[in-house]
């Protein structure tokens, strides 16, 4: 939707705050600004649902509050017929009033009606106080700073470095309320470890493919209920393909979009799905040695991610999210989550059911950092909304709900997926296995061979003023055998790689990319007569 920024307090300054809202320029299309004493707010709007009418910073009628909003409410149109049934009387058409409408009706209550992904302030402008909050699984960012007679609020870190102090985050789920001094209190008002306690297992097979395949099906419903175009991030898997079939039927005016090194497996599944579903497809084919210092330096600068793993992928997401701009898509829907919630990751299966358990709710818990966070910052660094279906609040409790024989069996995981769509899909993509972003794109081990640089490049944004770069915690928790809290402990204790480990990861990388010049030295040179036919 945008991206947000505010500074509240005696001590807010206009020049301070428009570098602020400069800085998150590619999140939207238009500036948008209020400018009152002790209060300085305003918006990068992308301008997605009521186009013309939904200005910010938006103000109730009778001018008490004030809102900044990132993100986009699903079910604005529900909330609006009742809000309109007690009384309010609505100027425009979009969830940014209903937004702020839901509020004044029920307060911080309000959070419990919204489906969405959203982060939003609402500011009480004669007192200065400022109610925050952030959707349950941290698809959209919200994060502050305070310096003396001030409170700072952006959508991204890279707005707030240049005060120099610590920087916090409003965490996923979290809401509550900053006084006139900058004192931020926060608290859950959705604990994803009790989401659908109290309501029994789905043990039963036919059952559960039937609710996953509604679920799913409704989740993509309403993040496709635009005018606009909506673009489909397509590696070719189970997930992004279920997508792609979904968005095809209920938005037909849609395009696919891949990234990765010609021949690779994601292009190739790619090519071949979006060709059978009938949809246009743009392919953005890259080479390993396209990728340079100067890309990692990008990719880092843009999406502030502190885990080697998630910048990886956010090298090959760049580009992407690029070309879907290009084409003019300014929504776009991704298969993030599914590997999460559906058992996609080996190390569910290889630990107990309550050891499962705590992995898959500490995997969920920090997606908001790490998927998430490479998803909002590669996107809407290009002016593109990505939204998340999977992550929609009803799928998360269904797999909440979900036993672990159901997400992984006969050796497959996600098997209650691909039994839910049995009939939907081909086979070659029911039966591809799970494959990661960077390495199924073909350019893993070319990023890899810049990972000695990431913490220094990331230091120099100014970053860790949130939070340093650390180890991936996938590979320290592999190393300790799948037991969570030796892997927390060990993550605390030795956060970064040692030289040591960068050495050898070095030479790994390094003997992967050399790999393809020896075989052109080496190898027998080719002549016209020896050269392979062309197929067909």
């Amino acid at each position: 939707m945008c991206g947000i920024a505010l500074s509240i307090g005696p001590e807010a300054d206009p020049a301070i705050f428009r570098r602020m809202l400069a800085v998150l320029a590619p999140r939207g299309e238009v500036t948008e600004a209020r400018y009152e004493t002790g209060l300085l707010a305003g918006t990068r709007r992308l301008r997605v649902v009521d186009r013309e009418r939904a200005v910010q910073p938006w103000t109730s009628a009778d001018e008490r509050w004030l809102l900044c909003f990132n993100g986009e409410v699903y079910n604005h149109r529900e909330l609006r017929a009742e809000l309109a049934a007690l009384g309010h009387a609505f100027r425009g058409d979009s969830d940014t009033e209903v937004l702020l409408a839901a509020f004044e009706r029920w307060g911080a209550n309000a959070v419990h009606r919204l489906r969405g992904e959203y982060a939003f302030a609402v500011v009480e402008r004669a007192t200065g106080r400022v109610y925050l909050a952030r959707d349950p699984l941290g698809v959209k960012p919200l994060y502050w700073t305070r310096k003396p007679g001030c409170l700072h609020l952006a959508s991204e870190v890279k707005a707030l470095v240049g005060h120099g102090a610590p920087i916090g985050e409003v965490p996923p789920g979290h809401h509550g309320w900053a006084d006139a001094g900058g004192h931020v209190r926060l608290r859950p008002y959705l604990d994803l470890l009790t989401l659908g306690a109290g309501l029994p297992l789905i043990d039963d097979p036919d059952e559960a493919a039937l609710l996953v395949r509604a679920a799913l099906r409704d989740s993509i419903r309403v993040r496709v209920d635009t005018d606009l175009r909506v673009g489909v991030v397509l590696s070719g898997g189970l997930d992004s393909s279920l997508v792609l079939r979904h968005v095809r039927e209920l938005h037909p005016d849609c395009v696919a979009v891949t990234v990765g090194v010609p021949g690779s497996p994601d292009v190739a599944y790619a090519r071949r799905v979006a060709a059978d579903l009938g949809v246009p497809h743009e392919v953005v084919e890259l080479r390993p040695r396209d990728i340079r210092l100067a890309d990692i330096r990008e990719a880092i600068r843009i999406s502030e991610l502190t885990e080697y793993g998630d910048i990886i992928n956010a090298v090959v997401s760049v580009p992407l999210f690029r070309r879907l701009r290009q084409l003019g898509v300014k929504v776009a829907l991704t298969g993030d989550g599914s590997d999460e919630l559906f058992g996609g990751y080996p190390m569910y299966h290889e630990v107990g059911p309550v050891a499962s358990r705590r992995l898959f709710l500490h995997k969920i818990r920090n997606l908001g950092r790490t998927e998430l966070q490479r998803v909002d910052r590669t996107s809407m660094d290009h002016g593109v909304e990505a939204r998340v279906p999977f992550l929609d609040l009803s799928v998360v409790e269904l797999a909440m709900r979900l036993p672990l024989e159901l997400k992984m069996r006969d050796g497959q995981e996600k098997w209650i997926v691909r039994r839910a769509f049995a009939d939907a899909l081909p086979d070659y993509v029911r039966r591809r296995p799970k494959d990661p972003m960077s390495y199924s794109s073909g350019l893993h081990e070319r990023a890899r061979l810049y990972k000695p640089f990431f913490a220094r490049l990331h230091r120099s944004f100014g970053y860790h003023l949130l939070e340093p770069v650390r180890r991936d915690f996938d590979s320290v928790l592999t190393r300790c055998g799948n037991d969570l809290d030796r892997a927390i402990a060990d993550g605390l204790a030795r956060p970064d790689y040692t030289v040591l480990e960068h050495a050898r990861d070095l030479v790994g990388a390094a003997t992967w990319n050399a790999a393809p010049m020896v075989r052109r030295l080496v190898g027998p040179r080719r002549t016209r007569g020896d050269e392979a036919p062309l197929p067909g």
